[in-house]
């Protein structure tokens, strides 16, 4: 028998595509959506403008931007019986679960006789799923709580048009303009959990909806997107922000090895660039609407981390800021995933298109660790 192929648990550091989309280098923190910097696209683009990035490999031009701007608001209504799906849903129910659930069905009502294979299906896939998610998140949101969805609105960027269909209230431009920055900020990350899924299943030509359910399952995991969810819950485990409080929580989270939720990550060596961007935000938000306790907890957090495992490479990573920005915008807990995935759908799709031009199924091996060559025994004769 040959030799044994060696085992890595988690893929990690195995290349799994060629790819010009996103582009990290962890150890310098560095983090550029086709060669351009985060940091930069977050302080001069709009959601949009990096959306086509991602898509199509360029920033746009301004005719370009107010073409695809519109082609994004004219898909953002979804069909009644698409609404009657999440209806039929428990109330109780994740809002990643109805999200998926809805994105899965689009693939039926939107298939409209084309194939995975024709360029100009694939693109007006990518539009509507961009421009549909929000409304799904938005819709799901009231309808668990017995209100009527609201129609989105054309005249709003997409981050102001999601935060309008959540209760209805056009938002300010400071609330508009974090969201806008959130989402550029979730929107790409390369060959994460999520989007490696979402390239084997377009690998099978799979439709995009398909795909793109497949990822949003893949997000729903607390060691993924539902991250930020966790932070925020074990933030409030804390007693206060004293020094000696935060110390000793943090000691003992470290004595019994049990992991702190927004520390660390698989790339980066260093604190996260994201997290820097959005602590920003935080600090931003709480300047007009107050600060909050739990933000203080986070920053002595923080503080204590470097002294403690600092030297390890462990810093904050982007789930660790995130959530408290989402709960001063006043989304649920339980949406702050979604909203990652709004974001980050941009970046699915971008892999997805990517790996369409030079398709070939993902079909890797395995370390076989069983028995071989067994006999079967009869019932009858079986210990």
């Amino acid at each position: 028998m040959s030799e044994k192929p060696e085992y890595v648990p988690g893929l990690a550091g195995i290349p799994a595509a060629r790819s010009s989309v996103c582009l990290i280098d962890g150890a310098a923190g560095k983090l550029q959506y086709r060669g351009y910097p985060a940091e930069q696209l977050a302080e001069h683009c709009t959601f949009e403008e990096v959306t086509y990035l991602l898509l199509f490999g360029e920033l746009p031009t301004r005719a370009q931007l107010e073409g695809f701007s519109a082609e994004l608001a004219r898909e953002r209504s979804l069909k009644f019986r698409i609404i009657d799906v999440l209806k039929q849903l428990p109330e109780s129910g994740h809002p990643m679960d109805a999200l998926t659930a809805a994105v899965a069905v689009m693939g039926m009502f939107y298939a409209e006789g084309d194939h995975v294979a024709d360029p100009a299906f694939r693109r007006l896939c990518a539009i509507r799923l961009v421009a549909k998610l929000p409304t799904v998140v938005a819709a799901w949101h009231r309808i668990r709580r017995g209100d009527n969805p609201i129609e989105p609105r054309t005249d709003l960027g997409h981050a102001a048009n999601f935060l309008y269909m959540l209760e209805g209230e056009e938002p300010d431009e400071l609330a508009a303009r974090i969201m806008d920055v959130a989402l550029v900020l979730h929107a790409e990350h390369s060959m994460n959990a999520s989007t490696f899924t979402c390239r084997v299943t377009a690998s099978t030509l799979a439709d995009p909806y398909a795909a793109v359910a497949s990822a949003i399952g893949s997000l729903a995991g607390p060691l993924h997107g539902g991250a930020n969810e966790v932070v925020l819950q074990m933030l409030r485990t804390i007693p206060d922000a004293s020094p000696e409080a935060v110390r000793r929580w943090a000691e003992d989270k470290l004595a019994r090895k049990e992991k702190i939720m927004g520390f660390g990550h698989r790339v980066y060596k260093v604190k996260d660039p994201r997290a820097d961007i959005l602590q920003g935000l935080a600090v931003s938000l709480f300047e007009k609407l107050g600060t909050t306790p739990i933000y203080s907890i986070a920053v002595e957090l923080e503080r204590q981390m470097k002294d403690l495992v600092g030297h390890k490479g462990i810093a904050p990573n982007v789930d660790f800021y995130s959530g408290i920005v989402y709960e001063k915008l006043g989304l649920d807990t339980d949406n702050f995933t979604p909203v990652f995935a709004i974001s980050r759908v941009s970046g699915w799709l971008a892999h997805l298109l990517e790996q369409l031009e030079d398709n070939r199924i993902y079909r890797p091996s395995q370390v076989w660790t069983g028995t071989a060559d067994r006999t079967v025994v009869p019932i009858a004769d079986r210990g």
